[in-house]
């Protein structure tokens, strides 16, 4: 049975047997459901939007200038809410808030450190690393007010990656903390292209310029660039099957503009709410819903940082904070229904969504009994802005991810690049012809030949395997290639697979996705060990190589499962079978499996 009949024949039992919520008495669920619209405040209704939806591309645009600096007009002027644009807190109880006037005016200082002090001219890279600290959303606005492209990076990087990331991207400037300065140190002789080295501490360290006391030092005199609008502005480094992570690059306007897709209708945000992503700041999902997407709308940008994401604080924080719109993945929704949700209440909360990877329908509806309130499924990537999801005022079928969003012609098509009948199974594609949609990636940077692969005739291909039903919804089975999606994270087999082949115990290896019940889906190996190796005890060389690869690569890429195997499967021309092994993982669970 097809992932899609099995997420189908779920939704269709758990109509029959929970028509009314539960109610659990002696300390046990309580009856917590209440009435909350789930009435769109953007629109009407999803035919309504998408005739509504037309974004005119000007031929310049700026976000900071085109948008942040309007609502900073708007508050001066006593028409914008009260609320915060940005509002941070830590576990500490220490808070930050910011208007988007004292947003601009330190973003202001930033960037004429980055221009006068630092001599970075506009096109030039800047590498960022910082976890989800009130300067990671200021050096965001600096580079976008000069015309600098931002390159984020999750602080999970080896210095390996880091290495890779800094010769191919030709970074000049590196920006980061005192915990990964001796990374970015270790490799910056291979970097020649760095000539600034910025650091957030409130240390100084030796051939590092202080981030906060060069900021003291300028004026808040700044002139936003006048970019045009096809004008390169981020690149993400992200992972793919073969070969090493590729360089995503996004214009001011695909990602500046196309991002109302985001902010103005499936998050439905306005300038009342108060919005929490939990997003790793290295990931595009931060950029969407952390930047972009809520200041379209005016909306405050919560953030909770926590060095590792914990249920209580989560809970906790939901219920404290006048937090209307919460997004997170999947896997962080399937931890919180298993704490006792009942010691809170979550006066403020209104709209919840998901995005990253599919969410199970179990979830779905255990969150639904538990808070009263749907969980609104998103499907995009770092490539895209949001492609598809379930939007306010849409009947919410659990185990879809919704339907086409604004701007974009989704389709369903076979290795032709035809459009296949409803209810088949083909590729997932956006139509690009006759007119290509503004709010696409540009390019793999210095990649055409990649770039050239995402396309099949009139459609830029997602890489993902689907469905659609009768009534126009969208239905996930299967990644067309190897990529792993495990709690968030995108891996790539291919990085995991040459970090392996270093230990000398690993003669050959292949990795695929295996289930899961809380991140979804792990990292498994199946390894052919060398002859030297294959009397060792196994538990014993399970946990070494788990080791091994997290200290080579980003220690989320590590295998959690390993089996020992004495062969590969391979075609004739002697090319692993993955598909094979992705069978026999999810189709079946074997007893050599070893849990992490």
């Amino acid at each position: 049975m097809s992932l899609y009949m099995l997420r189908k024949s779920f939704f269709n039992h758990i109509l029959k047997v929970s028509k009314k919520n539960e109610v659990h008495e002696g300390g046990r669920w309580l009856q917590m459901c209440r009435s909350k619209t789930s009435a769109p405040k953007n629109f009407c209704d999803y035919e309504s939007m998408r005739r509504i939806y037309n974004i005119q591309v000007p031929q310049r645009f700026n976000f900071a200038k085109d948008v942040l600096e309007q609502w900073e007009t708007k508050e001066k002027n006593g028409q914008r809410s009260s609320l915060p644009a940005l509002w941070w807190v830590n576990d500490s109880g220490l808070e930050v808030r910011w208007s988007f006037e004292e947003l601009g005016f330190h973003s202001r200082r930033l960037a004429n450190v980055l221009h006068q002090v630092c001599s970075l001219e506009r096109g030039d890279r800047v590498f960022l690393i910082l976890p989800r600290v009130p300067e990671w959303w200021l050096v965001n606005v600096a580079c976008l007010r000069t015309g600098m492209v931002l390159i984020p990076g999750t602080s999970q990087l080896t210095a390996r990656d880091i290495c890779h990331r800094l010769q191919a991207s030709g970074a000049k400037c590196v920006i980061t903390d005192e915990t990964l300065a001796p990374l970015l140190d270790s490799v910056s002789s291979e970097s020649p292209s760095i000539s600034t080295k910025l650091l957030l501490s409130h240390r100084s360290m030796h051939g590092w310029g202080n981030l906060t006391e060069l900021m003291g030092k300028v004026s808040d005199d700044h002139v936003c660039m006048d970019t045009r609008s096809d004008e390169a502005m981020t690149i993400f480094f992200t992972s793919g099957t073969t070969g090493s992570p590729k360089m995503t690059q996004h214009s001011h306007c695909s990602y500046g503009l196309g991002l109302t897709v985001n902010g103005r209708y499936w998050l439905d945000l306005t300038e009342q709410d108060v919005f929490w992503n939990t997003s790793d700041t290295g990931w595009a999902k931060s950029a969407w819903s952390s930047v972009f997407a809520p200041w379209i709308q005016g909306a405050c940008v919560f953030v909770h940082y926590m060095p590792r994401f914990d249920t209580s604080t989560v809970l906790k924080t939901l219920s404290s904070y006048p937090i209307t719109t919460f997004c997170t993945a999947p896997t962080a929704y399937r931890m919180l229904v298993q704490d006792d949700i009942s010691r809170f209440k979550f006066r403020a909360l209104e709209h919840c969504l998901c995005a990253g990877e599919p969410i199970n329908p179990e979830v779905m509806w255990k969150w639904k009994e538990l808070t009263g309130l749907d969980i609104y499924e998103g499907y995009g990537q770092t490539e895209t802005v949001l492609i598809a999801g379930t939007f306010k005022g849409m009947k919410i079928k659990p185990g879809s991810f919704g339907k086409a969003s604004p701007g974009y012609d989704v389709q369903v098509v076979d290795e032709d690049g035809s459009v296949v009948p409803r209810g088949q199974e083909g590729d997932l594609g956006i139509r690009v012809k006759p007119e290509r949609p503004f709010s696409l990636f540009t390019e793999y940077t210095g990649e055409p030949e990649r770039t050239a692969e995402c396309f099949r005739g009139d459609f830029y291909l997602t890489g993902d395997r689907g469905m659609m039903d009768d009534e126009g919804y969208l239905w996930f089975i299967g990644r067309a290639d190897d990529v792993i999606l495990s709690a968030g994270y995108r891996i790539g087999p291919f990085e995991v697979e040459n970090a392996l082949i270093e230990h000398p115990a690993v003669a050959e290896s292949a990795v695929v996705s295996s289930p899961d019940p809380v991140r979804g889906e792990v990292v498994k190996a199946f390894v052919v060990l060398t002859a030297d190796y294959k009397s060792r005890n196994h538990k014993e060389l399970i946990q070494e190589l788990q080791t091994h690869v997290k200290t080579v690569t980003a220690p989320y890429k590590y295998p959690r499962k390993i089996e020992f195997v004495d062969h590969l499967p391979k075609t004739v021309s002697g090319k692993i079978r993955r598909v094979e092994l992705r069978k026999k993982e999810w189709g079946q669970q074997t007893s050599k499996q070893i849990w992490k």
